[in-house]
């Protein structure tokens, strides 16, 4: 029952900000075409002089029955619009999160055996630095060094074979990965150190084994409980958080439905986009 009022809540507030965005979507669609006859005609088309109560019923229900609508920009249908887009927003969520599990899992351990020291400082002060940058400025100085002047990454598409999917997705993935990375390593960091001062750990020692197999073996594997958890719960984030990066838009997920010189041609893609977004 919550869930379907906050689904509820969304659609009125979703809805809501976009009638107030300026502009005329009929004069925006029709260009420079444009007349005052021409744009009646279009808005009593497209339903945009009915009631605006009117129009959000024939939304929600509409969207209820599955019809979407037809997106006034790219002249399909919504819902085929944004579900051949999903796939490519999972993809790059699931690297995301392949990319901070690899980053965690190795900064996190040698900050937390280097303790103190400048390995550990170093990559703390590194890590809250990428915590505390905007990630799609951070995306950005990603395309200017590795896709513009070193060009090792192309900076838009997505390719047609899954080795160019990962080549293409690196620098978008990359991006989320290190912003999440940095959560993740303080905290797996903390648990570690933790994990270390506990009697079994000192018993394992005790007994003669190496000092990897203790940390592999004893440590780490108690050490990622809470960690595991955050992770899990930041795939909603990386599902609808690359919507906020502007760069994201070059390849064609989700977030490209959202992109254009005004939101209002994109009226009826629009909802159903930041929808999914709110429902993660």
């Amino acid at each position: 029952m919550l869930m379907v009022l906050v689904l509820f809540g969304v659609t009125v507030v979703i809805f809501g900000m976009v009638r107030i965005l300026p502009g005329d979507p009929a004069f925006l669609i029709l260009g420079d075409r444009a007349t005052d006859q021409k744009a009646a005609e279009l808005r009593e088309q497209l339903g945009l002089n009915r009631p605006v109560l009117e129009q959000y019923w024939l939304f929600l229900s509409g969207f209820a029955r599955g019809d979407m609508g037809q997106s006034l920009l790219y002249r399909q249908p919504v819902g085929q619009l944004v579900l051949t887009r999903v796939p490519v927003s999972l993809a790059l969520a699931a690297y995301a999160m392949a990319l901070a599990a690899i980053i965690t899992l190795f900064f996190g351990i040698v900050a937390a055996v280097n303790k103190g020291r400048w390995p550990d400082q170093l990559i703390r002060v590194g890590f809250l630095f990428a915590l505390t940058t905007p990630n799609f400025w951070f995306g950005i100085l990603l395309i200017l060094l590795f896709g513009l002047a070193l060009r090792w990454f192309p900076v838009a598409g997505f390719g047609e074979t899954v080795p160019e999917h990962i080549w293409y997705l690196f620098l978008p993935a990359l991006t989320l990965a290190l912003q999440l990375s940095a959560v993740l390593i303080r905290n797996l960091r903390s648990q570690i150190i933790l994990t270390l001062r506990s009697d079994y750990v000192r018993t394992a020692r005790a007994k003669g084994l190496p000092e990897t197999l203790v940390l592999l073996r004893h440590v780490l594997r108690n050490a990622l409980l809470s960690t595991v958890t955050i992770f899990g719960l930041q795939f909603g984030f990386l599902v609808g958080g690359p919507s906020s990066w502007r760069p994201c838009s070059l390849c064609p997920g989700r977030a490209s439905c959202l992109s254009s010189p005004s939101p209002r041609v994109t009226i009826p893609s629009c909802r159903p986009s930041q929808w999914s977004v709110r429902s993660w």
